[in-house]
């Protein structure tokens, strides 16, 4: 079989490909891979970009001694707000993709970045409002958009036998971001260096990501917005389900990421340089084994493999809590850098069950072969967007949580205790809903429930 044609579309301009069809094994042989892998590494650079600067203020804040008049709960709440806009601008950024192609709103995408850079290079001084630098903050916040909008458009690069692993490096090589952004702080703090001389080195990155994208990506002209699975994606109850065990697992992982050095400030008196030394490890760890999440879930399971991350999850949390009452600083960073591993595993493992759900339920419908793998990128690709602002949003809950617990008795160890129940939440219902239930008895639409069942959910 010859692979079809892919001639660019006449009626639009730019990178399009007209036919795309990973599914076809001689398609994919013959010249889809190549493509994917292009698109996926500039894909990578771009969120890797986007997500150095929405985690920018968790290193901007430890610039920010006692000169900027800003109290521990002031900072706490500078990176909330970043939090917050990041989450929610992921709806919009899912659905750009196919407004405006793949390629071109990576390069619109990574252009947005230099407003947050630039206007914090602007302000970044003693005597500043802590209204601007609010402000600031959430701007920088769209650049948690460009995960959503790059994981939409690398899930229809790939077949599904391959989407566990191509969007666990996605998402990893993105999540990178964070502890880059704290190693060059770490490095500029070393120096002596100001804050504006980080921001500075970030300028010129964002030019480059969006010439590259636009040298090198391309848009799939199939790629359309699906008011109808959207709207299905909504009603459905695993995209609920997934929304909250996401907040468990990526949730974590951004949250952590923005609250760990001002943690070992506030609570253990570590200096900014010597909390920059140990603040990019955790998410540097969690970022690299995000793939292998990834892979691991596609080999057995990523029910599975999700439901032992958060007993694992729970164990390092708990050793947290005894760290945090008994004042003991190596076994907290220990703990907590465990944490972001585990996070990390979780998070590759969670994304690959988004695809695996939509295909089981297709097939439970009574659907086969390419009917049932369209159905379920459909309603996979719809559900994506909205899982990954969700789950960002347990972001914002881990940081006002954390700033609350400050405030009321001094210490993380109350907002600690709380993570730790809501990690066993997150047990009970991965293990309910995909692994205790019968072949085709997880929740799902009427239609599907009166269906033949021929999947288990648990194979996801």
């Amino acid at each position: 079989m010859t692979a079809p044609s892919q001639a660019p579309a006449q009626s639009r301009g730019g990178r399009w490909i007209d036919h795309w069809d990973p599914e076809d094994e001689t398609f994919w042989n013959e010249t889809g891979e190549k493509v994917a892998r292009r698109n996926l590494i500039f894909s990578v650079l771009s969120e890797h970009i986007g997500f150095s600067i929405w985690t920018l203020w968790s290193v901007m804040v430890l610039f920010m001694g006692p000169e900027y008049g800003l109290t521990p709960a002031d900072k706490f709440f500078i990176v909330s707000m970043a939090t917050l806009v990041g989450a929610i601008v992921r709806v919009p950024y899912t659905f750009a993709v196919a407004v405006f192609g793949g390629r071109n709103w990576t390069i619109v995408s990574a252009s947005l970045l230099l407003l947050p850079t630039i206007a914090a290079f602007i302000v970044m001084e003693p005597g500043t409002s802590f209204t601007t630098f609010l402000l600031c903050a959430m701007l920088a916040g769209i650049g948690g958009g460009n995960f959503a909008s790059s994981m939409t458009n690398i899930n229809a690069f790939f077949p599904l036998r391959k989407k566990g692993w191509a969007l666990g490096l996605n998402a990893g090589g993105g999540n990178i971001g964070v502890p880059v952004v704290q190693l060059v702080a770490l490095a500029v703090i070393g120096a002596s260096g100001g804050p504006r001389v980080l921001l500075g080195i970030y300028i010129p990155f964002i030019i480059v990501a969006a010439i590259l994208a636009a040298m090198y990506m391309d848009n799939i002209s199939s790629v359309k917005n699906d008011t109808g699975a959207t709207k299905e994606s909504v009603k459905d109850a695993h995209t609920w389900i997934m929304s909250f065990l996401y907040i468990g697992t990526f949730g974590s992982f951004i949250g952590y990421s923005f609250a760990f050095g001002l943690v070992l400030q506030t609570q253990f008196g570590r200096t900014p340089l010597q909390a920059a030394y140990v603040t990019f490890i955790g998410p540097l760890l969690g970022s690299l084994i995000r793939p292998v999440g990834g892979a691991l879930a596609d080999r057995f399971g990523g029910a599975k493999i999700t439901l032992w991350n958060f007993v694992a999850m729970a164990a390092a949390t708990g050793c947290i809590v005894i760290a945090s009452t008994q004042k003991s600083l190596p076994l907290f960073t220990v703990a907590f850098i465990a944490l972001f591993v585990l996070s990390g595993l979780g998070n590759g493992s969670t994304y690959k069950m988004i695809p695996g759900i939509f295909q089981a339920k297709a097939t439970a419908m009574g659907l086969e072969g390419e009917e049932a793998a369209a159905y379920g990128r459909r309603l996979s690709g719809a559900s994506m967007g909205l899982i990954g602002a969700v789950g960002a949003l347990g972001g914002l809950g881990i940081n006002l949580a954390l700033r609350q617990s400050f405030l009321s008795v001094g210490s993380g160890t109350g907002a600690f205790v709380a993570f730790l129940a809501f990690y066993g939440v997150c047990f009970v219902v991965t293990w309910a809903v995909y692994l205790r239930r019968p072949a085709g008895q997880a929740p799902a639409t009427a239609a599907a429930s009166e269906a033949k069942p021929q999947l288990s959910y648990a194979e996801v």
